[in-house]
C-alpha cells in the first residue's frame, strides 16, 4: 500500500536522521527546510487533486460534485 520513497523523501528522512544524531550545519538546515517546503507543495497538490475527483451520491443516485 505504501509508495516507494522518492529522493525528495529519502533526503528529507536522511536530514531528519543526521539531526537526531550529529546535528545538522547550518546548510543542511536551510536544505531540510527547503525540502520539507517542496514535500508539502507537492503532498497538498496531490491531495486537493484526490478531493477534486471526489463524487458525492445520495440516496437517489442524483450525482453532486
Amino acid at each position: 500500500m505504501f509508495e516507494q520513497a522518492t529522493p525528495l523523501t529519502k533526503r528529507i528522512n536522511e536530514l531528519a536522521k543526521k539531526a537526531k544524531t550529529v546535528g545538522l550545519t547550518e546548510a543542511e538546515k536551510e536544505e531540510q527546510t527547503l525540502l520539507r517546503q517542496e514535500f508539502l507543495i507537492k503532498f497538498r497538490a496531490n491531495f486537493k487533486t484526490q478531493l477534486d475527483n471526489i463524487e458525492i451520491v445520495d440516496e437517489d443516485e442524483k450525482e453532486e460534485k
